[in-house]
């Protein structure tokens, strides 16, 4: 799972993940310069998920690894960044058989509550190399609750309104697109 850490660094974002009296953890933090540190090991569980579900299921942290990307979540993500991210993803894929559909932001799994990695972060990059899930699969354009039904087979499973289900699928797929749904909001 993808996070932006929404502090002013990478080393005030490690301090607090590292601290045991804030509740929140994460198996790794990447810095803008590309530097990764580990914090917890991938086997044990971190608290980066919070409240929510993916695919019908809760309990996200005891199933997930999370990675924070040391942003504020307003700004395009660095270069070096990236190319540490797609190493960093190429190995925890591997080694724990996770296929690019696996791969989702904290606002997948939170929507309405969480929006990291945000509209600024480059899930189209990842997809083309097989790291993240693309929108590829069409679904038969029609009205708002088969666009619904289309979002909750695809793993968006919250329960929020089909608002805030629509907004969040177009920040995981296209975070520029605005207004009421349409047609092309159909590809999942």
């Amino acid at each position: 799972m993808l996070h932006y850490t929404a502090m002013e660094s990478a080393e005030a974002a490690i301090a607090r993940l590292s601290d045991p009296g804030a509740e929140v953890s994460a198996h790794y933090v990447i810095c803008k310069s590309g530097a990764v540190s580990q914090l917890v090991a991938e086997e044990m569980r971190a608290w980066h998920a919070g409240a929510g579900e993916w695919q019908g299921r809760g309990d996200v942290n005891s199933r997930s690894i999370g990675i924070e990307l040391d942003n504020r979540g307003d700004h395009p993500f660095s270069e070096p960044q990236m190319r540490s991210l797609e190493d960093l993803m190429r190995g925890i894929m591997g080694r724990w058989n996770i296929p690019a559909a696996g791969v989702i932001g904290h606002s997948c799994m939170a929507p309405g509550r969480k929006q990291d990695p945000g509209p600024r972060f480059d899930w189209a990059r990842l997809a083309r190399l097989g790291l993240a899930r693309n929108a590829e699969k069409r679904v038969k354009p029609g009205d708002e609750a088969a666009f619904v039904a289309a979002a909750r087979a695809a793993g968006f499973t919250g329960e929020v309104d089909a608002e805030t289900l629509l907004a969040v699928v177009r920040l995981r797929f296209a975070p520029w697109r605005k207004g009421p749904l349409r047609d092309e909001d159909f590809a999942l």
